[in-house]
């Protein structure tokens, strides 16, 4: 085992760390909050000129007890002006037990497969048995990953994919067609879509709701995943009124999630809130009680899933001996 801190760039981290990996980690992330094992997660935004920055962190017992901050930088029009990646980022890992700083790892990989696979976990436990039509919202890396990360859980033998950018949403139907072995179609319209699919995730920068209540067919599970800061919205408020609502944490969704929109619309109160994840999956709260029923799970992103994957690249990275150890004392 190395003394000191290990290194982990955005290429070990990829190595380390699967999606079936990731699901498995986020899925006892939230049992283990449930139960009441968990340091209480935390986020604090920050806004810069031509984006901002959050910082989310949290800790849990995993047989050994971790801490995990999060630093992420999220600037959504990096990609065309710089050529850098949109969102960008470090995970520190600590030993909770004694504060010894474990790890510095790349934030990106981990952000990316630990929110898609918060919707598996979801979608596993709130989606039809049968749910085999999927629309995703939102075609960039977090689409592909979410598409990927449903169709582990659900059989799904078709999807959807809508973007603003039509030329976009063709490519991801072409490849994420050919990666899964299902028909995956591109749409110019929402309408064309949703009401045809049992599951619907939106995952997209957007500052102005778009999905509404007559999308979303009887019995279609919605995850709502965009939405990570106050000003982010992808869902209509009257989309709570009347359907079951799951989040993966009251109070951050409250506070930045698009239930945060709907509680200032005022069309529905925290007492409405059916549960967080975690309550349904140690069965202190009922999952899907009707094929009839629409579920909506705000998915803001906590930092209990942060510190489950990155204990996990962590764990992997000391059994294979990967990363660059040094040591901050010397």
């Amino acid at each position: 085992m190395p003394v000191g801190t290990l290194l982990l760039q955005r290429r070990d981290v990829a190595a380390l760390l699967t999606l079936d990996d990731c699901i498995a980690a986020v899925e006892a992330a939230f049992r283990l909050h449930a139960e009441g094992r968990s340091l209480p997660p935390g986020v604090l935004g920050v806004r810069a000129r031509e984006g901002g920055f959050h910082i989310k962190a949290a800790g849990l017992d995993l047989g050994r007890p971790y801490f995990a901050a999060k630093v992420n930088a999220n600037f959504t029009r990096n990609p065309e002006r710089h050529g850098l990646p949109a969102i960008q980022g470090v995970v520190a890992l600590f030993d909770a037990e004694t504060g010894s700083p474990l790890a510095l790892m790349d934030s990106i990989e981990i952000t990316i497969l630990r929110t898609g696979a918060a919707t598996a976990v979801a979608a596993r436990h709130l989606a039809r048995p049968d749910a085999s039509i999927a629309t995703i919202v939102g075609c960039g890396n977090q689409g592909r990953v979410q598409l990927r990360a449903v169709s582990q859980v659900c059989p799904l033998r078709r999807a959807y994919a809508f973007d603003a950018s039509p030329a976009r949403a063709e490519q991801f139907a072409a490849d994420m067609s050919a990666e899964l072995a299902i028909e995956v179609t591109a749409v110019r319209e929402l309408s064309d879509a949703v009401p045809r699919s049992q599951i619907c995730v939106t995952c997209t920068p957007a500052r102005r709701a778009f999905l509404a209540p007559g999308h979303v067919a009887p019995g279609t599970f919605v995850a709502a995943v965009g939405a990570d800061n106050e000003d982010k919205q992808e869902l209509e408020p009257a989309l709570f009124t009347g359907n079951t609502i799951v989040v993966d944490n009251l109070e951050q969704c409250a506070a930045i999630g698009d239930l945060h929109h709907a509680l200032a619309a005022g069309v529905v109160t925290r007492g409405q809130v059916h549960a967080e994840l975690g309550e349904i999956l140690v069965g202190r709260k009922r999952g899907r009680a009707a094929a009839e029923e629409i579920i909506i799970f705000d998915s803001t992103g906590t930092a209990l899933q942060d510190v489950a994957a990155a204990a996990a690249v962590y764990e992997k990275a000391l059994a294979t001996g990967r990363g660059l150890p040094f040591n901050f004392g010397e």
